[in-house]
């Protein structure tokens, strides 16, 4: 019996050990630094300053890991990336931006309005390279855009 309980004492002793030696080993969640939020924001507000940090910062998205931003794109999903020949492909890149790391913070609804009120304010700087008529379809087609994502988005 005494050898019985000993061998028992031995299992359970070992097995302790064991699940302690897997606790310590496994590595702790890493939390993202705690300016993400502002981070997030200053990437994704309407004006051009803006939109220049966020594609410098895509442009070495490596140095920016430890945030845990998701920059995957569809660009400008069901719709030509360059409708009519005007450039939007990177307007729709910072769009998909801002409403995946917004969803995945839990506050897309608090700042849907402005991501595309961005959206748009950076289409609208594509059209502000032409003039004239050519300029008045690009905003048209930007106002379409707008539209669609407010309504859809």
């Amino acid at each position: 019996m005494r050898r019985r309980r000993t061998l028992t004492t031995a299992v359970s002793t070992s097995a302790a050990v064991a699940v302690c030696a897997v606790l310590v080993s496994a590595s702790p969640a890493v939390a993202a630094p705690a300016d993400k939020p502002k981070v997030l924001s200053s990437w994704t507000q309407t004006g051009a300053a803006s939109y220049d940090a966020f594609f410098a910062a895509r442009a070495k998205q490596s140095s920016w890991a430890a945030y845990g931003f998701d920059w995957s794109t569809d660009y400008c999903s069901n719709s030509p990336d360059n409708p009519f020949g005007f450039p939007f492909k990177n307007s729709c890149i910072r769009h998909d931006f801002g409403y995946r790391n917004y969803k995945k913070a839990g506050t897309f609804s608090a700042n849907k309005a402005r991501l595309d009120s961005a959206f748009h304010a950076d289409m609208k700087r594509v059209c502000a390279r032409y003039s004239g008529a050519t300029k008045g379809t690009c905003d048209g087609t930007a106002w379409t855009y707008y539209q669609a994502v407010v309504r859809f988005g």
